[in-house]
C-alpha cells in the first residue's frame, strides 16, 4: 500500500496537529472571498483545499473506522470529493469557486470538528487506520503546496496585484558561477522507496535502472539565464521547441515565464509578496515542462531521467535546502553551494509518469490516488520553497502537464557524457 515503518501513535499525533495547524496559518491572512474565488480550473479554491482534507480524514478514517461516527454534514462529500470515483458523485472541479456556503468560518468550524473526532480516536485506531491517518497528513500536505500557489494565481489577476505576506527588502546576491557537472559513469542503480519510512504508492517498488554515463548540473537555471535565453530568441525560435510546445507558444502567446512582466526594460515577477524586480540570481521558476525542454535544446543540454536524478539524490538530506517552515511569502533563492537538489523549485525531468515494473495499485478508494493519473505527465523531482519540509524524500514523484507551470517549477540540466 502506501509503505510506512510502524511507529507510535505519539509521534503521528504530533505530526497531525503540526500538519493541520500550518493549513490554517497558511489560510489566516485569507478574508472570505479570497478563500472562495476559483481563478482557473487547474486551481482550487483555499476554502475547497481545507474542507477536502478535512473530508479525506472523515472519509477515509472517521466514517470506515470509527464506529458510530456520523458526518459532520450529510451534503459536504459532494462539495468536497476531488476525483474518487468509488466515493460517488461530486460537484464539477472547474465550478468550484461557486460554492460561496459553506462560507470560510463554517469551513474551519468543519476543520475543528474532525480534529477533536481524529484526536479522540487515536489511541484506539486500528494499524491499517493509523496508516490512512499518515497518508491523510501526507495528503494535506500536497495540498498546502497548492493552497499557496492557487492564492498566488488568483491575487496575480487582481490588477492591483496585492500581496499576502509584505516581505523585507531583499539584499542583493552575487549571480552564481558558471554551471559545473557531476559526473554519473553509469550502470544499474537501484531506485524507489526502499521501505524506510512513509512514501506513496506510485513511489514504488524498488527496481534497478541502467544508466549510461551522464553528468548533471551542479545547480538549477537561474533568472538571469533565463533571461538570457528570452533576449537570444529563446520563445521565438521554433527549433528550439517540441511540436507540441510551439504549438502551445504560438496559440498562448508565451514570451516568459509565468507571473514575469517587462516593465521598463526590467523584468518583473509577481510572487506573494507582490511585484518586485526578479533576482537574476535565484532559480528562474514558473515554467512548464515545454519551456524547460526548449531552454535544456537552447542551451546545447537535455532534461536529466528521473533515475539519473535520483541516483544523484541518494545520500543527500531531503529536509535540507529551502522548503516552508511556516505561513510566508515563500520564493526560491539564490544557490548557497554545494548540489543543493531539495527544495526552491520542482525540477522537470525528461520521463512521462508511468508505472514502475511490478507496480500495483491498492484495493479501494484510495487506490485510485496516483495510479490513474499515469497518462500524458511528466515526472518533477526535490520538493520547492512550497514544500512543507520534511514532506519530501529522494524517492518522491511529483507530476503535472507539459504546459502547467503554476507551481514552484524549475531547471536542472544533464547531458551525456
Amino acid at each position: 500500500m502506501f509503505a510506512r515503518e510502524k511507529s507510535a501513535r505519539e509521534p503521528l499525533a504530533d505530526l497531525f496537529a503540526a500538519t493541520r495547524n500550518l493549513s490554517m496559518a497558511l489560510a489566516a491572512p485569507l478574508s472570505d472571498a479570497d478563500a472562495t474565488v476559483q481563478s482557473m480550473d487547474d486551481a482550487s479554491p483555499a476554502k475547497w483545499h481545507l474542507a477536502h482534507a478535512s473530508w479525506f480524514f472523515e472519509t477515509f478514517v472517521l466514517r470506515d473506522h470509527v464506529p458510530g461516527y456520523r458526518h459532520h454534514d450529510e451534503g459536504w462529500p459532494f462539495l468536497f470529493n476531488s476525483y474518487y470515483e468509488a466515493e460517488g458523485r461530486r460537484h464539477a472541479r472547474g465550478r468550484r469557486g461557486m460554492v460561496t456556503r459553506p462560507t470560510l468560518d463554517e469551513v474551519r468550524g468543519y476543520r475543528s470538528h474532525v480534529d477533536a473526532a481524529l484526536s479522540g480516536a487515536l489511541p484506539t485506531l486500528s494499524p491499517a487506520a493509523l496508516e490512512l491517518v499518515e497518508l491523510g497528513c501526507h495528503h494535506e500536505q500536497q495540498h498546502q503546496e497548492l493552497l499557496v500557489t492557487d492564492i498566488l494565481h488568483l491575487l496575480s489577476q487582481n490588477p492591483l496585484e496585492p500581496a499576502l505576506w509584505p516581505a523585507a527588502r531583499k539584499q542583493p546576491v552575487a549571480m552564481p558561477g558558471p554551471i559545473g557537472w557531476v559526473e554519473h559513469g553509469g550502470g544499474l542503480v537501484e531506485t524507489g522507496c526502499d521501505g524506510r519510512g512513509f512514501s506513496f504508492d506510485c513511489e514504488g517498488p524498488r527496481h534497478a535502472e541502467l544508466l549510461h554515463p551522464h553528468a548533471l548540473a551542479d545547480r538549477t537555471i537561474t533568472n538571469g539565464e533565463w533571461a538570457a535565453f528570452i533576449a537570444d530568441g529563446g520563445y521565438r525560435e521554433p527549433r528550439h521547441w517540441l511540436a507540441d510546445g510551439w504549438a502551445w507558444v504560438q496559440a498562448e502567446r508565451i514570451a516568459a515565464p509565468m507571473y514575469w512582466e517587462e516593465r521598463d526594460g526590467v523584468w518583473t515577477r509577481f510572487g506573494l509578496d507582490g511585484r518586485r524586480a526578479i533576482d537574476p540570481a535565484a532559480p528562474v521558476t514558473h515554467v512548464g515542462f515545454f519551456e524547460a525542454d526548449a531552454y535544456a535544446a537552447w542551451a546545447g543540454a537535455r532534461l536529466p531521467t528521473e533515475a539519473e536524478w535520483e541516483a544523484a539524490a541518494q545520500g543527500l538530506d531531503p529536509s535540507g535546502g529551502n522548503q516552508m517552515d511556516g505561513a510566508g511569502p515563500v520564493e526560491p533563492r539564490p544557490a548557497s553551494g554545494g548540489p543543493a537538489m531539495f527544495g526552491d523549485v520542482w525540477e522537470w525531468t525528461g520521463s512521462a509518469y508511468r508505472p514502475y515494473p511490478g507496480f500495483r495499485a491498492v484495493q479501494g478508494a484510495v487506490g485510485e490516488y496516483n495510479d490513474k493519473f499515469m497518462s500524458g505527465q511528466f515526472v518533477l523531482r526535490g520538493g520547492s520553497c512550497a514544500t512543507p519540509r520534511g514532506h519530501a524524500r529522494a524517492s518522491y514523484r511529483n507530476f503535472f502537464y507539459p504546459h502547467q507551470r503554476w507551481q514552484f517549477t524549475g531547471v536542472r540540466l544533464a547531458r551525456d557524457v
